[in-house]
């Protein structure tokens, strides 16, 4: 200790004739170039997310896609007449969840059903609650709070990439939400092999085949529609159930020989 005194006053006057208004000048350059070189490298970094992620689509296989409601509509979701206008006492009832199994809530806003399905796998089950907009998992995370929910998880995804784990889900639920998808391949591929070999996507979307449905027709779509889509990405259709009041319900499963086939062609 007493050499490192020592050497001090050798360290200053090693720069005697340095004013102190040089120095302040010297150090606040250096911190600005610091600053700026750690700025372009983050520019750097952006720009080469933006290269890989693939380009958004406005229209796909003739269908013009919704643009994504924003979390201001929160309070929409949450709308006293969507229990008259969906009834999802009814259709939460046909997932047939049972505790212990692993839910996905695809596009899950601020709960409405993540909740719900929460209760249902019970502690020993899960639920993966997956949005792109923080705001909407913010506002999940306080209602599990309330609920005392321990069994959800909430994962923010990018619009081409939902960031599901491979094979572990047994059921995807999407309400009202697969027709805003600006990637809907890239999305129904990273879907189909996160299910497990019995595993389902629940397709929940307003009938574009009745003009009695009072929503816009970029929100709605038809049986045909969906089946033309689907199976153009190796799923097909296991199951379905037509009496909710607006809505389709259509279960959605891997068609492992298309898959399969698909794999070869790619050899």
């Amino acid at each position: 200790m007493l050499k490192s005194h020592s050497k001090m006053p050798w360290m200053i006057e090693s720069i005697p004739r340095l004013s102190l208004p040089f120095l302040s000048v010297m150090l606040w350059a250096l911190v600005m170039l610091w600053a700026l070189s750690h700025t372009c490298y983050g520019q750097e970094d952006a720009g080469r997310t933006e290269l890989t992620a693939p380009k958004p689509l406005t229209k796909y296989m003739g269908r013009r896609i919704a643009l994504p409601m924003s979390y201001h509509g929160i309070p929409w979701l949450n709308r006293p007449e969507r229990i008259q206008e969906e009834n999802p006492e009814e259709m939460l009832e046909q997932l047939d969840v049972k505790p212990g199994m692993t839910v996905c809530d695809m596009g899950c806003g601020d709960g409405y059903y993540t909740i719900e399905l929460a209760k249902k796998v019970g502690p020993t089950g899960k639920v993966i609650a997956v949005d792109i907009q923080p705001e909407m998992l913010q506002e999940l995370s306080r209602r599990c709070q309330r609920n005392d929910l321990k069994n959800v998880e909430m994962i923010l995804g990018e619009p081409h990439n939902p960031k599901l784990p491979i094979g572990k889900i047994d059921l995807i639920l999407m309400v009202d939400v697969y027709h805003e998808f600006s990637n809907p391949v890239e999305m129904l591929d990273a879907m189909r092999k996160s299910l497990t070999p019995d595993g389902r996507i629940a397709l929940v979307e307003f009938r574009g085949e009745d003009p009695q449905v009072p929503i816009k027709p970029e929100h709605k779509m038809t049986k045909k529609q969906i089946l033309k889509e689907y199976e153009a990405n190796s799923m097909r259709l296991v199951g379905q159930y037509d009496r909710l009041p607006w809505q389709h319900l259509m279960f959605l499963g891997s068609d492992s020989k298309q898959s399969n086939a698909s794999k070869e062609e790619s050899k």
